[in-house]
């Protein structure tokens, strides 16, 4: 029974062992000379100008939800195109009502005009 689960043991072994091991070999080999310039929290050649906790316009916020919707619609849509002549009517009538909620919900976004930038 045990030499079932040798494989997978075997996998988490390797596995922990070539995510760790590049992060000890770096910390080890790597040359370690700071100065003041590689200390500085900013790299990027001037001063900050602005506090870096600025407020982001909410438009944002809104493009990454509608890329998440449509995202999942898609991871929906692959599996169940496979499945569609196992599953029939029922699956049918259920996809086609996700897929109504999720046009819903665009109709919304673009009346509420967040899918246009100023």
């Amino acid at each position: 029974m045990l030499e079932n689960y040798l494989p997978i043991l075997v996998f988490l072994v390797l596995g922990l062992f070539f995510g760790i091991a590049p992060m000890i070999a770096g910390f080890v080999l790597a040359p370690n000379r700071p100065d003041s310039e590689k200390l500085s929290p900013y790299e990027c050649g001037f001063e900050a100008f602005e506090d870096s906790r600025m407020k982001f316009d909410v438009r944002y916020y809104l493009v990454a939800i509608l890329f998440i919707i449509f995202d999942l619609e898609i991871a929906f849509l692959f599996p169940w195109a496979v499945v569609l002549d196992e599953i029939g009517l029922f699956g049918f009538i259920a996809m086609v009502v996700f897929l109504a909620i999720l046009v819903v919900g665009f109709i919304y976004e673009w009346k509420k005009g967040a899918l246009e930038w100023d």
